[in-house]
């Protein structure tokens, strides 16, 4: 029953440094943990009246300063099978659970279809908020529903696919109802055949130096060859604090893809779903002369232009500035305007 269970103790003053993949050093004015639907339920139907950051992996995240509102950590854990059949099988994971294990999880159950998103930060509950994706595939196209707690009052409310509004690394917790539904669970839809995509990237050409021929492919080896890639190109956050793709990849009409490609021969881009072209945002940022940047305890990966890193002791308001100078570069070079994909915490 809401306002009968006794939710973990609330903090003040709460360093946020390790609960953020960048590693900045601030801090939550409060901070309460949540492990179960009924415990969020009850915290939410009679929400506190400050201003509430849901925090999960804090892999997507930029905080500029301190949070003066009450930040709610999601703990929500387990894995259920719902139902299944001989060629699929629905899968229930709560949004507490680490990504990258439950993708090794599924893996190991033979379940396919998120073997191409295999080390991707952060935890569940974030992957239907961003549409996360990588290598040709979009979490979208295995998600069934997302359950999640409304943070107005405390109801419990299941989205179909259709209803989350699925987008280009945005879905409709991100946009309409930001902030306004705290995600408990999702439910995929994976294949116990798999439908392999390894045409997307560099992902052929490490199954070839792994010795993978493709008779001989499986969901564990093109989830091996990702993260082989992801490693040679991205910092770990462990050693360099870091949010992964800072930028989102462009999408420009082709019009201006072709204005852009008789000047740039070699530009990469992809066709988008919606007829247009999407740029790659890394490549443009190079270009410009971003790769390798560092002043002071912040700078661009060495590696990955589309990396934006903490050496150390940077703070959320000096990321965030270059990250203002890299777009305004980019869009005087190239006439293109970069979105960010993290989300920033003022």
């Amino acid at each position: 029953m809401v306002g009968s269970l006794s939710l973990s103790p609330m903090e003040e003053n709460k360093d946020l440094s390790k609960l953020n993949t960048f590693g900045i050093s601030a801090k939550a004015a409060k901070f309460v943990k949540i492990e179960s639907v009924e415990e969020a339920q009850d915290f939410f139907a009679n929400p506190p009246k400050e201003e509430i950051l849901i925090l999960g992996g804090g892999s997507n995240i930029l905080l500029k300063n301190d949070f003066e509102g009450v930040v709610v950590y999601n703990e929500i854990k387990g894995i259920k099978v719902e139902s299944e059949d001989s060629e699929m099988v629905m899968i229930r994971a709560n949004a507490g659970e680490n990504w990258h294990e439950f993708v090794m999880h599924c893996i190991e159950k033979g379940y396919a279809g998120i073997e191409n998103l295999s080390l991707i930060p952060g935890k569940v509950g974030a992957s239907p908020m961003q549409n996360i994706g990588a290598y040709g595939v979009e979490v979208k196209e295995v998600i069934e529903s997302v359950e999640a707690v409304s943070t107005i009052d405390g109801s419990l409310r299941v989205f179909s696919n259709n209803e989350c509004e699925f987008d280009y690394r945005s879905s409709i917790f991100k946009t309409r109802l930001k902030g306004k539904y705290f995600i408990t669970s999702v439910n995929f839809r994976l294949q116990k055949t798999p439908s392999f995509k390894t045409s997307y990237g560099a992902i052929q050409e490490q199954l070839a130096k792994m010795g993978i021929a493709e008779s001989a492919l499986t969901i564990k080896a093109v989830s091996d060859a990702v993260i082989a890639i992801r490693q040679s190109k991205l910092p770990d956050p462990k050693e360099i604090g870091n949010s992964g793709s800072f930028f989102k990849n462009p999408i420009v009409p082709t019009a201006k893809y072709e204005e852009l490609k008789a000047k740039h021969e070699n530009m990469p881009a992809y066709p988008s779903a919606d007829g247009q072209m999407k740029l790659a945002a890394g490549w443009l940022i190079e270009q410009a002369g971003w790769k390798g940047f560092r002043e002071g305890d912040y700078g661009v990966h060495q590696k990955q232009a589309l990396v934006l890193v903490n050496y150390g002791n940077a703070t959320g308001e000096e990321i965030y500035y270059l990250s203002e100078r890299i777009i305004r570069s980019v869009e005087e070079k190239f006439g293109v305007l970069l979105e960010r994909e993290v989300n920033i915490i003022s």
